[in-house]
């Protein structure tokens, strides 16, 4: 009875006392949490007016949000009364069993460094990785952000970026459009060549330099293939493919050169008929 009645008589004392600790703790952790965000905003419009680049901008950012919040986690855990320094030593005890558990996600977090330092690609480039393909719209610490071209955003982890292989369309400046035109076999081959040639000429964003290719390929079953190889900027890859297909269609179709379609002849044999 002495006992309850002593906590009875302490009550007000300690409900003052724990109580400003854990409402200091919820403004400790607020503020941190806000503080975290003002890091990394800080930290991103820093690095952008030094011009470094969008990749590691993103990356160097949501490190420093991350390190700001877990500082005020400690320190929410301080105020409340736990032993950090205790806390410290648990963490560390238990390293190898979390190390086991976030397996992926360390493998992800290194593999996110790799990238920062390595740049396979960059922020803006549109590459094909880990069975994906799509314009890089931010590297984060543990995954990379891909926006498609029907504008759907996919989220890879950067460990299954890093571990396979990169295709990068935008790493270079110049790019080379493939293109097979098949002509009848009756077509000259000479005036085919000659009126490829003139569309590629003619059009404005195909690169004198290197230069473009016009060769006979193939004799392929229904057609004789000749492969049209010009150079352009990287940027203008797909609009200038799409307009060299339809001008060179246009130019054989003005030059009456025949483009075939897959065709087949059937020979029908006059059998005896039986009575």
């Amino acid at each position: 009875m002495d006992n309850l009645q002593g906590l009875i008589e302490q009550a007000p004392e300690l409900i003052v006392t724990y109580g400003l600790k854990a409402l200091l703790a919820i403004v400790i952790f607020i503020i941190g949490k806000y503080l975290a965000g003002v890091a990394k905003n800080v930290t991103s419009k820093v690095l952008t007016k030094r011009k470094v680049d969008q990749t590691v901008v993103s990356f160097v950012a949501n490190l420093a949000w991350a390190l700001v919040f877990v500082f005020a986690v400690v320190a929410t855990l301080g105020q409340i009364g736990v032993q950090t320094a205790s806390l410290v030593a648990v963490i560390g005890a238990a390293g190898l069993a979390v190390g086991l558990a976030l397996q992926g996600s360390l493998s992800n977090f290194a593999s996110g460094v790799l990238m920062v330092i390595f740049r396979p690609c960059r922020v803006g480039d549109y590459v094909e990785a880990a069975g994906i393909a799509g314009v890089v719209d931010e590297i984060t610490i543990f995954s990379t952000k891909l926006k498609t071209g029907d504008n759907k955003l996919i989220i890879a982890p950067n460990s299954a970026m890093m571990n396979g292989t990169i295709v990068n369309y935008s790493a270079m400046e110049k790019r080379r459009i493939d293109l097979v035109i098949g002509v009848s076999y009756s077509a000259d081959i000479a005036l085919t060549k000659q009126v490829i040639d003139k569309v590629l000429a003619a059009h404005d964003k195909v690169l004198a330099e290197p230069g473009y290719t016009i060769a006979l390929s193939e004799l392929a079953n229904c057609s004789i293939n000749f492969v049209v190889r010009p150079w352009v900027m990287t940027g203008d890859y797909w609009p200038v493919r799409f307009e060299l297909l339809e001008q060179v269609k246009l130019a054989l179709d003005e030059a009456k050169i025949e483009i075939p379609f897959p065709q087949m002849d059937v020979h029908v044999k006059d059998l005896p008929v039986k009575v």
